[in-house]
């Protein structure tokens, strides 16, 4: 079985070339220590140089996991750059054959390779409980509920920093409503503040038309580098508003640090669940538990008889609530000073506190916590 497994991979690797080159990603090893378990688990190591797509790692991961007999693919993304000596992934010559290389089966006797460890993740105690804050796709409003819920945690008298990993959309500073440069002091970059909550992000160090067009590595960098160089002070949570999708910003997180949980953003829509589903799963995989799901716009309240209209459709959150056994931490209503405030930086929880929209963000904010067993603020 392990022998028609390893013919397998190596079949479904072969048609992959980087566009860059036009090199086969098998043949000049810039996929590497491909092993495999016998109850079909996967693991590589793909090498991407600053140039490199980082596409290449969801298309490495999607052609294994259609290999007939594979139950689970694991992609360890490494700088092409410190993983091997200048050029060698590239430079070894394309026609070279590929069957002197072995596939090692994880489990074999003494004498099989062994992959390469992953990253260890580094601790950072001072941050407290780390959290990140996803969703399957954009448009479903993370960052509003982001925001608001680090809000209500200060509110609540907790001590949060609020990390902006969408590197490529960092919205944060808007609807945060900050904009300058942070100062450096002893060689540490100072959070900027607003609302009571501790801020970094990528927004603050660019201009706000500067596009961010940059590969894995790099954005494995400023994520390393926004947890271990920002003087966050002592925390109880840090939120990070992670990019949509299950990319490299997310791979790059749970690698450099420990994160004690996920919450999962969704719309009601089925196209929303599915893709909620997916990035739920993906933390999983990587072994960061989810701790529950936020349906926002969940509903619209009529302004003439204050019955709730289901404009989006109903019961998504709920249902993919139920199909990861997790909590439903809340159903937020669509809410027009939602979005109003998110443009101006006067966030809903502080803008309007009154409303039902304020409120289940804050019985929100205070079930993560729950969740996670953070003690409350003395």
């Amino acid at each position: 079985m392990s022998e028609t497994l390893q013919a397998r991979l190596a079949e479904a690797l072969a048609p992959l070339a980087n566009p860059r080159t036009g090199a086969s990603l098998y043949q000049t090893q810039q996929v590497r220590d491909i092993a495999a378990t016998r109850d079909g688990k996967v693991r590589v190591t793909l090498l991407l140089g600053t140039q490199d797509d980082p596409v290449l790692a969801r298309q490495v991961r999607q052609a294994l996991e259609s290999v007939e007999g594979v139950t689970d693919v694991r992609v360890d993304v490494k700088d092409a750059a410190q993983a091997a000596p200048s050029g060698a992934a590239e430079s070894a010559p394309a026609s070279k054959p590929a069957g002197g290389r072995t596939l090692p089966v994880m489990g074999e006797p003494a004498g099989a390779p062994k992959p390469p460890a992953p990253p260890t993740p580094v601790s950072y105690p001072g941050l407290g409980r780390i959290i990140a804050v996803s969703s399957g796709k954009g448009g479903v409003g993370k960052s509003t509920v982001t925001t608001n819920l680090a809000i209500a945690l200060a509110q609540a008298g907790y001590r949060v920093g609020l990390m902006d990993a969408d590197i490529y959309g960092p919205n944060i500073p808007r609807m945060m409503g900050v904009d300058a440069a942070p100062p450096v002091k002893d060689e540490k970059i100072q959070p900027l503040e607003a609302h009571g909550v501790k801020l970094i992000s990528l927004g603050f160090l660019i201009e706000r038309d500067q596009p961010a067009i940059w590969r894995g590595p790099i954005v494995m960098k400023i994520i390393t580098q926004f947890l271990r160089d920002v003087d966050w002070g002592e925390l109880d949570v840090l939120l990070v508003d992670m990019p949509p999708g299950t990319g490299d910003a997310q791979l790059s997180l749970v690698q450099a640090t420990s994160v004690a949980g996920a919450v999962i953003v969704t719309t009601p829509q089925e196209v929303a669940v599915g893709d909620a589903l997916r990035g739920a799963m993906m933390f999983r995989r990587v072994g960061v538990p989810v701790l529950g799901v936020v349906e926002n716009m969940s509903y619209f309240e009529s302004p003439e008889t204050g019955k709730p209209m289901a404009i989006f459709g109903s019961g998504g959150g709920k249902r993919l609530a139920d199909e990861l056994k997790v909590p439903l931490l809340g159903e937020i209503p669509l809410h027009p000073p939602v979005l109003e405030g998110a443009d101006r930086g006067a966030p809903i929880v502080v803008s309007g506190a009154a409303s039902s929209a304020a409120k289940k963000l804050g019985e929100v904010a205070l079930a993560v916590v729950r969740q996670l067993g953070v003690a409350a603020p003395r």
